[in-house]
């Protein structure tokens, strides 16, 4: 029996959206290319709009049990304190950012699809061909090596969150605006050292920004910048740069990711085409500087699925479809600029910029209601 609802892409956005459906009843099959499950982990900052909609799947109460409740930010420079904010009034529910490893969340909401539904994501399925006839959409399916031949998929609706490179996407022609920035990080996770608990750091030091968040299990991230592209991932660089512009030493010997990337962003031109709809990266990749890209993800899927529950039931739902576009468009301009601005503030500067830049900080910080401000600001409020 076909499926309402195709979802090309089990990440936490693809996944998110089955577990919203699939608990109001709508059938949904999740193809997703990998056999297994990525470990690495990338994004680890959920916000408070989020945990909310997580929340309305049942997953927000564990999501939190397991996860490190960030209630307080820090700026430092010169092994001193610029400026300090806390969430503690950026949401009644969730007065925190919740720093939770990508895989974990990635497992909990997978365990909470095949809860509802033990059959609901098929692995080593990549999609290769789509089309779209106004009444239901369809994905041609080529299977993992060993399997069976071509297959396709029907539904009333195919949602594409299969990332920033999404093939559906390509498939349907979306034209996109793509910003590449002179921005360089790397990114590794170590065992806690220093006396910052559950706080996360900020470092706005002259050679660039480091950045510092806890994680569960007694590890810390650390991202640093560079000014040119990282040739490789190394964690003994990592943790010199860490200790050069902070005075930290992460002990390598107790890595356990790496990572390096630049900094670009994609926006989709559109996310609704027809009876397929782009969510997540494949709408909109944002920096992941500042965090903000899954939790966008989760938010767009949270608005999308009561329209797809009434699409599915007959309803017409091409208006709301273009407001939802229009809306989902204009969230991710906003969210561009936030990182943009994230960025900005880690890049380096003379000493006398640097300074002057820092009282610029501490000034407004010093203000309730700008410290208010800048707090839900910087938690997608």
């Amino acid at each position: 029996m076909a499926p309402d609802v195709v979802i090309v892409g089990g990440g936490p956005v693809g996944l998110f959206l089955a577990a919203s459906l699939l608990q109001e009843g709508i059938s949904v099959r999740i193809l997703e290319q990998r056999t297994e499950r990525n470990l690495h982990s990338r994004a680890i900052g959920i916000h408070p709009p989020a945990l909310d909609a997580l929340d309305r799947v049942g997953l927000a109460g564990a999501m939190v049990q397991e996860g490190v409740p960030i209630r307080t930010g820090l700026a430092v420079s010169g092994g001193k304190t610029v400026a300090s904010m806390s969430f503690n009034t950026v949401s009644e529910a969730f007065p925190f950012v919740l720093a939770l490893p990508q895989h974990r969340t990635e497992q909990l909401l997978e365990d909470r699809v095949l809860s509802l539904d033990s059959g609901a994501i098929v692995r080593g399925a990549r999609v290769t061909g789509l089309y779209d006839d106004g009444g239901r959409a369809a994905v041609v399916v080529e299977p993992s090596a060993g399997g069976a031949g071509q297959r396709d998929f029907c539904a009333s609706f195919v949602v594409a969150a299969d990332g920033a490179r999404s093939q559906l996407r390509k498939v349907l022609d979306v034209p996109v605006c793509t910003k590449a920035y002179p921005d360089h990080y790397l990114m590794g996770d170590f065992a806690e050292s220093g006396d910052h608990g559950q706080m996360a750091v900020l470092f706005l030091e002259a050679g660039g920004i480091v950045e510092s968040f806890p994680l569960p299990g007694g590890l810390r991230r650390w991202v640093v910048r560079l000014g040119t592209p990282a040739e490789t991932a190394d964690a003994h660089r990592l943790a010199g740069l860490v200790l050069q512009r902070t005075g930290i030493l992460p002990d390598v010997e107790t890595n356990t990711m790496m990572s390096a990337f630049s900094v670009r962003s994609t926006l989709a031109r559109r996310t609704v085409a027809g009876r397929v709809l782009l969510i997540g990266d494949a709408a909109h990749e944002i920096s992941p500087i500042g965090g903000q890209g899954m939790n966008l993800g989760w938010l767009a899927a949270h608005a999308l699925s009561p329209l797809i529950r009434r699409g599915v039931a007959g309803e017409p739902v091409e208006g709301q479809l273009k407001e939802f576009d229009s809306g989902r468009r204009r969230a991710a301009v906003i969210a561009r600029r936030q990182s943009e601005v994230n960025m900005m503030l880690g890049r380096p500067l003379p000493a006398p910029f640097l300074q002057l830049r820092n009282l610029a900080i501490g000034a407004a910080a010093s203000v309730p209601a700008v410290n208010r401000w800048t707090a839900r600001r910087f938690t997608m409020q």
